[in-house]
């Protein structure tokens, strides 16, 4: 038996989160250390998993199948194509500038009992959800995928409701209140999402008599497998409804604004930058893949979908007085990009929406932690509340410029490329959509300055008059990822020759060509 690399891979965090919790309550730091150093090893094995991957060999590699549940066809399936190797990356890379950057979000306040253990559960329930992302992003059986789709939702649900953003809750007495009401919001929202889902699988294995991806996928596309388009056209939306709202998609994105804003910047990092990775990872290799007639059906709904929640979101981010509930808009805005570069059906746009899943993993965690490092210095989440900060604290303006640039797109840092590639890619089939999709760029353009104008320049005021610049642990979780979106920018290709192999066998399953350019005749 060859080494069960992929299941190792998953295996690590799972197993790190339940030692973290099990550290004495005394014993923090210890907890502290041990994640990271968990997830540090996490990363080593994900990096392996690349190198080990090989673009132009099978779709499938580094795949296990073992028996589970002999009576139902259910298997321990696993197996990566190149955008699950990209995304398993991206998790095990965010996850250890997570820890650092919430390495004292959960310290017990001194009300608490000195047997509460609040700091080795974060850091464990951190782990946990790495461990169930990594193992959805391996998944080749599809039951095997909604165990953990809606597994991941439990720990998330206390992150959120158990360790919210302290920086409001001396001023704010409904805080606790409002935590809850976005935990459950949260867990609503996608069990919902998970019971439809549930309600499709069970009708793919009445079709089809197995769970298997791979061999569903070769029933169907020999010829030995034929669903009624009906039929077809249900399940599809059985599993598109849950993905669109993991994604999340208008209008099954108002979970996402209140979780972020709630939930500490490192959660809120871990929400929108690797768990709703799931979804549109979802819409690729199962939507796709098992329904490609349906697909191709539903792609002019989605397409208007999409198009809504990118000039949506990023009306509503333009109108946002707190700043973590902008970053969550405009997120809702970029994953409009990634879902309608999925679904413009062409090499482009789909290399372009797998890249884009990266970058904007990327580019939110920049964002996003130092606009955590900056609410933590003030005690305020509202923009009002700032102004002068490049005066006091330089380098932290200067992170979070180039943070709101990438979210931007600007030209030299990776979202650019993705999103160029999916307003290409788009174009050449939807030329419309493709022209009203590019009033999201200047949108973002708008609501991305308006935010560091209003933060960080202007008059000092009294407030921040005082505030530190980054310390070096800060430092440390920011500036790697800046390399990496400078580095991206300007050579994405170690990306792009992983994923699009994985995206050429996309197209195939759908039975879609790019079009050929129109060259005007020659006179």
């Amino acid at each position: 038996m060859s080494f069960p690399l992929l299941t190792v891979t998953a295996a690590v965090p799972a197993v790190g989160a339940i030692l973290t919790a099990a550290v004495p309550a005394a014993r923090r730091t210890a907890a502290k250390w041990l994640a990271l150093l968990v997830s540090l090893a996490t990363l080593v094995l994900a990096a392996y998993v690349a190198v080990r991957f090989e673009p132009g060999g099978d779709r499938y590699q580094l795949t296990e199948s073992h028996t589970w549940i002999k009576d139902f066809g259910v298997r321990y399936e696993l197996g990566v194509d190149g955008i699950g190797v990209a995304l398993i990356a991206l998790t095990a890379l965010l996850i250890p500038f997570i820890i650092l950057a919430g390495w004292h979000d959960a310290d017990p306040l001194e009300t608490q009992s000195k047997r509460w253990r609040p700091t080795q559960g974060f850091f464990a329930l951190i782990l946990a959800v790495e461990a169930m992302v990594i193992l959805s992003f391996e998944a080749t059986d599809v039951f095997l995928f909604y165990i953990l789709f809606e597994a991941m939702l439990i720990p998330m649900y206390f992150l959120i409701g158990g360790f919210g953003d302290r920086a409001h809750a001396g001023s704010d007495e409904n805080a606790a209140a409002q935590r809850s009401y976005a935990a459950v919001k949260f867990l609503l929202y996608n069990l919902v999402g998970g019971l439809i889902m549930l309600a499709a699988v069970i009708g793919l294995y009445v079709v089809a008599g197995n769970f298997s991806l791979t061999e569903i996928a070769e029933a169907r596309a020999s010829g030995e497998l034929e669903m009624a388009a009906t039929t077809e056209r249900l399940l599809f939306l059985g599993f598109f409804f849950a993905f669109a709202v993991k994604a999340p998609l208008w209008p099954l994105h108002t979970w996402l604004p209140n979780a972020m804003g709630e939930a500490t910047a490192p959660v809120a990092v871990l929400i929108t930058a690797v768990v709703d990775k799931v979804g549109t990872f979802a819409m690729l290799r199962f939507c796709l893949q098992l329904f490609p007639e349906a697909s191709k059906w539903a792609t002019p709904a989605i397409i208007v979908l999409a198009l809504v929640s990118i000039v949506y979101g990023a009306l509503l981010a333009v109108g946002q007085r707190d700043i973590k509930r902008l970053v969550a808009y405009a997120s809702i805005s970029h994953f409009g990009f990634i879902i309608m570069g999925i679904f413009a059906m062409t090499s482009q746009g789909q290399s372009g929406a797998t890249l884009y899943m990266v970058n904007h993993g990327i580019s939110t965690a920049a964002l996003m932690l130092v606009a955590g490092f900056l609410i933590s210095r003030r005690g305020s989440r509202l923009i009002a509340d700032y102004g002068g900060v490049q005066k006091v604290a330089p380098v932290l303006a200067g992170t979070f410029l180039i943070g709101g640039l990438a979210t931007l797109s600007l030209p030299g840092l990776a979202p650019f490329v993705s999103e160029f590639l999916v307003l290409v890619g788009t174009f050449a089939r939807y030329p419309v959509a493709g022209v009203i999709a590019t009033f999201g760029i200047v949108l973002a353009a708008l609501y991305t300055l308006v935010l560091y104008q209003r933060t960080m320049t202007g008059p000092v005021k009294e407030e921040v008059r005082a505030m530190p610049d980054l310390k070096a642990r800060e430092l440390v979780v920011v500036a790697p990822l800046i390399a990496l979106l400078l580095l991206l920018g300007v050579y994405p290709k170690p990306v792009t020759e992983i994923v699009d192999p994985a995206v050429r066998h996309t197209m195939s399953d759908v039975q879609q060509k790019d079009p050929a350019p129109e060259v005007e005749a020659a006179k």
